[in-house]
């Protein structure tokens, strides 16, 4: 029944007014007369292996049926390849959604999410969506996780805190000491994420291994996807590594079916031995370029921050958007961040050398 007096539009909560919205980052354009190149969404320049779209294309001709909603072979692989158990992991569409999950699980109205900022953009979505308070947590000069000041914003109201390592879109890593010292001092039933989407590109040896850190510390859950170094972005498959009680709550909190037959076939065929290292040295390759990359535009006068995933940062403020603009005109199109800076990802070799090129014409004006 209706009246002159109800809504025009259904009730909904009132917290979803105050949700940021996610930015993708732009696609590249067709130009004619030059060749465009899209640095701009942190992606695997290089296609899946043949062996993995075997694997797919198995997959597709069985997608009448619902997927294993255990991910069984998945799991089982990814805990022998990890050296877990499979009651430490949970599955899902991406890590982004086992970070929603773990929020569900662990927040009630007016709960705590520390994280540092800037970080990856989903961190406030997430806290905002729960219905808890977003505290966030200036980085350092450096661009990197203020750790004490982190630590000293836990208070007894917060549930969650989340830790980007590599930082997404900063590039810094948090080392060894830094983080042992952190997770000593937070309450042990405080659950603390170690988001680690770009692990695989790290080369710095001071860098943990966050399924080692899981171990020594039972409130710490590792985040871990198979869209960055894995090349599989479009299938969506993330992974958490934690305690079987986390592990086992977030499996029951997870959307059922969620990770698709192909993307659990295309995970397991990545995972074989000789599937595994040639995509690694696709990584290595990706890391020099990298290196090559950060190297040059500080030798040309640009302040790179440290480096660790498969981007880097340009901290450039209030000239991020124009910069941004002066890249696409020439064909390379790189994610501004309005007010703080310009992230890049690190792509194809040609893509790279003319990111170079083009940057050595703009620091006059923007560096």
């Amino acid at each position: 029944m209706t009246s002159a007096s109800s809504p025009l539009v259904p009730r909904l909560r009132a917290n979803m007014a105050k949700v940021p919205a996610y930015v993708a980052g732009k696609p590249a354009v067709a130009r004619d007369g030059l060749e465009v190149f899209k640095l701009s969404s942190n992606e695997n320049p290089y296609p899946p292996l043949p062996s993995v779209v075997t694997a797919i294309t198995r997959a597709a001709s069985r997608v009448n049926r619902y997927p294993d909603p255990a991910a069984t072979q998945m799991v089982a692989t990814i805990a022998r390849r990890w050296g877990v158990g499979p009651e430490n992991l949970a599955a899902a569409t991406g890590s982004v959604r086992l970070l929603a999950q773990l929020a569900e699980i662990t927040c009630a109205p007016g709960d705590e999410v520390v994280y540092a900022w800037r970080s990856f953009e989903a961190y406030p979505i997430t806290a905002v969506i729960s219905d808890a308070v977003a505290v966030e947590v200036p980085l350092t000069a450096d661009a990197r996780h203020d750790l004490p000041a982190m630590l000293a914003a836990v208070t007894e109201r917060t549930r969650l805190v989340v830790l980007c390592s590599p930082n997404n879109p900063t590039g810094p890593a948090l080392r060894r000491g830094e983080l042992e010292d952190f997770l000593a001092g937070v309450p042990r039933d405080v659950v603390v994420v170690l988001d680690e989407a770009y692990r695989e590109f790290v080369d710095d040896p001071e860098v943990p291994d966050g399924v080692d850190v899981f171990r020594e510390h039972p409130n710490v859950v590792v985040l871990r996807t198979f869209s960055k170094a894995y090349g599989l972005a479009g299938l969506r498959v993330g992974v958490a590594v934690g305690h079987p009680e986390v592990a086992g709550t977030l499996r029951r909190a997870s959307t059922p079916f969620g990770v698709s037959s192909i993307a659990q076939a295309a995970v397991v065929a990545s995972l074989q031995e000789a599937a595994e290292a040639e995509l690694l040295d696709r990584v290595s390759a990706l890391v020099a370029e990298r290196r090559a990359l950060v190297e040059g535009l500080r030798a040309q006068g640009w302040p790179v921050p440290d480096a660790q995933g498969n981007f880097f940062w340009l901290p450039v403020g209030d000239r991020a958007v124009a910069l941004a603009e002066a890249f696409a005109r020439e064909g390379l199109v790189v994610r501004a961040f309005a007010g703080a800076g310009v992230r890049v990802t690190v792509a194809e070799s040609a893509a790279n050398a003319r990111f170079l090129d083009v940057a050595a014409t703009l620091l006059p004006e923007y560096g």
